[in-house]
């Protein structure tokens, strides 16, 4: 089955939660524990990528030490060509949509096109919108963060996705962030299009996941939860909660 057959079966069951792993935070064994807790509580996907990697080597390694301690499809989530790996079961072929640098929005996509055919790695595609606070993914990526109060130009951004075919839109406040993507942006934007909807960064704790989830976000991603310490407990939490929750 593909990832994304896989990912739209599994969305009409619960809303989901994927981990997201990135390959400079940690050795690759320790990858491979994350990615082995993250399964035994019940996400449903391994999302590997950050916002610097520089060696195709370190994501190689890292997707391979995920494929040994899980069974759970492997879905890169690169900053560029370096980011891919043969080893992975799926790419999100995403397009920054709010980047100043055509470089994020198209020119890095048509680089890797053909190695991710010749790879044989699924693409899934996705528009990405950074919203603010932002953090190190719109530095890297040049981004223009869609103000927290400004609904409108969100929502406008996601519907062009959808418009161009995209199967996923995603929010994202950044990794780390204080403040996750606002609930009222996300409301809106779940009314405006018909493709589901991931949401993603500083979303730490349980509540916070439930808000978003109810707001209408089709899926949650963490990963800074995953790099604290003692955070098996915390994540089981976050995903039974999702989990309970339904889709809007």
């Amino acid at each position: 089955m593909k990832v994304l057959d896989y990912l739209m079966d599994e969305l009409e069951k619960y809303p989901l939660h994927l981990s997201l792993i990135d390959p400079e935070k940690q050795s690759p064994e320790e990858a491979g524990e994350i990615a082995e807790i993250a399964e035994k509580v019940g996400s449903t996907a391994i999302m590997v990528g950050g916002s610097t990697i520089s060696e195709t080597r370190l994501v190689d390694e890292t997707v391979k030490e995920i494929k040994s301690f899980s069974s759970l499809p492997v879905i890169l989530f690169p900053c560029g060509v370096r980011s891919l790996s043969k080893y992975a079961d799926a790419v999100f072929f995403m397009s920054l949509l709010n980047s100043r640098n055509p470089r994020f929005i198209v020119r890095e996509q048509a680089e890797g096109a053909l190695l991710i055919r010749d790879l044989g790695i699924e693409p899934i595609s996705m528009g990405y919108i950074v919203i603010e606070p932002g953090m190190r993914v719109g530095e890297v990526g040049e981004a223009d963060p869609i103000r927290r109060n400004d609904l409108s130009s969100a929502v406008k951004y996601a519907l062009a996705a959808q418009y161009f075919g995209m199967k996923f839109v995603y929010l994202e406040a950044g990794s780390g962030a204080k403040e996750t993507v606002p609930n009222e942006m996300i409301v809106q934007v779940r009314k405006n299009i018909e493709i589901p909807l991931i949401v993603g960064g500083g979303i730490r704790d349980p509540s916070t996941a439930r808000e978003k989830v109810m707001a209408g976000a089709d899926m949650i991603v963490t990963g800074t939860a995953l790099e604290e310490l003692f955070f098996e407990r915390r994540l089981s939490s976050i995903v039974k909660t999702i989990r309970s929750c339904k889709r809007v």
